[in-house]
């Protein structure tokens, strides 16, 4: 704009209707545009500033004229020519929830009083199956036991992938189990990723429930419900108005019990072991909303036994497991009944504590002068129940009272003092005086039942305190 300006200036003082105009209004003074022009020409200088502007004078001050109007133009041009190259947008910032990362957990005491003595690598949680009915088999006197295996450290990560959201993650206690029982060690609790309606890892049993889980203190929790974590491939194919389905192929393990077979043959007693061939198969419903939830779980599975180091590794045979897990939560006010009953054959290797999948059973042949036992396997029935009542009393101060068994229904061929039944109750009061801290303390009784009738009880106090800590979102401290 100003070139454009500073062009009509020069094109008027080079205009010789215009010099003469004014050099008759001034004819005694000398034109100040006339010399404003003169002065800014390097090609004509006039000798005599009153005098008028010659042909050749002002031929060059229109040159001069025309090359500006090129430059301007030329200016003009290439401003033109840059507002057209498109700029490029600035990256798109990371939109919340698109990617989260989440490092959680929290560090735990248990302080536990038992006023008897259970089995030593289970001293840290209550498992009736693990409660001697022996006197004195494991010591006389109570123990003081302090332990830190609660403590848990995970992480998860969360977001969308593909138009389709994904959770991943991974997540370990202390509380050792096999080779590892009674130690405190690393064990994996989840490991798993999910994406869309696919799971694909190591996580809660499709057959179990975790939402009737009630809020106890102690680590294992209630004997007769379904609970268990395992790889598995999941398919959820519904999910929406309020319910869900989902089948899951569950990685088969099997617990054989060989009963009184070794009274017969110690060798082969001792060579059994589970023989799986296929993976178990599970599948849910469930329906649910503010109001609480209903659901049911099945399960069909393959149990399998072989016998190591003999011709054809016989006996050998297979079974067919089954289940039904019926549960319910439902809220009424400041307390929520959590309700689950789980029954079937070849379950036990899916249930929270006590009892065989597979056990020896005999039957007998009566032939003149003799008696034939004709030795077989057999699924083993159970049946299991838990009810418990969470009781919210204010923000801080909240309970859990309940009880809970599992029944087995042995066979002929399972010693005496196999496990038949497990019972477990429990009653505790927590607190949480600010956000991350916990405090609570439990009252916890439970008894086996063996086989033959035999029973053994334990009674214990547990105090524990937590202390949770999570990252948020970990990707927040690079933006």
């Amino acid at each position: 704009m100003l070139a454009k300006t500073l062009l009509a200036s020069a094109i008027l003082l080079a205009s010789p209707s215009l010099a003469e105009a004014k050099g008759a209004a001034t004819s005694s003074e000398p034109s100040p545009a006339g010399a404003a022009a003169a002065s800014g020409t390097q090609a004509a200088v006039a000798t005599d500033p009153a005098a008028p502007m010659t042909n050749a004078e002002r031929e060059a001050l229109l040159q001069e004229i025309r090359d500006l109007k090129k430059r301007t133009e030329a200016l003009e041009a290439r401003a033109a020519a840059q507002a057209q190259v498109p700029v490029p947008p600035p990256p798109p910032s990371r939109k919340p929830g698109d990617h989260n990362l989440e490092l959680y957990g929290f560090v735990q005491l248990d302080a536990i009083q038992d006023f008897k003595r259970v089995n030593p690598d289970w001293d840290a949680t209550l498992r009736p199956s693990r409660i001697p009915t022996q006197e004195g088999q494991f010591g006389g006197d109570g123990q003081s036991v302090f332990s830190v295996r609660q403590s848990r450290l995970g992480a998860k990560a969360t977001g969308e992938l593909g138009g389709k959201p994904y959770e991943a993650k991974f997540e370990f206690d202390l509380f050792g189990t096999g080779v590892d029982a009674g130690q405190t060690t690393f064990r994996v609790r989840h490991m798993y990723a999910k994406w869309g309606p696919f799971l694909a890892g190591q996580t809660n049993t499709l057959f179990m429930d975790g939402d009737i889980f009630p809020n106890v203190l102690d680590y294992w929790g209630p004997t007769g419900m379904v609970f268990v974590r395992t790889p598995q491939l999941r398919w959820t194919f519904l999910n929406g108005g309020g319910w869900e389905a989902a089948v899951a192929l569950e990685h088969p393990s099997d617990d054989i019990d060989p009963g009184r077979i070794r009274v017969f043959d110690e060798d082969i007693a001792a060579n059994i072991q589970g023989d799986e061939q296929l993976p178990d198969l599970t599948a849910a419903v469930r329906y649910g909303g503010d109001w609480g939830h209903v659901r049911l779980a099945g399960i069909l599975r393959k149990i399998g036994y072989e016998t190591r180091g003999t011709t054809g590794n016989e006996p050998d045979g297979h079974r067919t497991g089954w289940g039904l897990n019926a549960t319910t939560a439902i809220k009424l006010g400041l307390a929520t009944p959590r309700l689950g009953i789980v029954y079937g054959r070849g379950i036990a290797t899916y249930m929270n504590d006590g009892g065989m999948d597979l056990a020896p059973s005999v039957s007998t042949i009566i032939a003149p002068g003799t008696i034939i036992l004709v030795p077989d396997a057999e699924a083993v029935k159970l049946f299991g129940v838990s009810a418990y009542v969470d009781l919210q009393w204010a923000k801080q101060w909240s309970s859990a009272v309940g009880y809970s068994f599992t029944k087995v229904d042995n066979t002929n061929f399972q010693d005496p003092d196999a496990f038949h039944k497990g019972e477990y109750a429990s009653a505790n009061l927590h607190s949480t005086p600010v956000d991350n801290v916990h405090a609570g303390v439990e009252l916890l009784w439970g008894r086996r039942t063996d086989n033959n009738g035999d029973d053994g009880t334990d009674l214990r106090m547990q105090a524990s305190f937590k202390w949770s800590f999570s990252s948020k979102n970990i990707w927040d401290m690079f933006e």
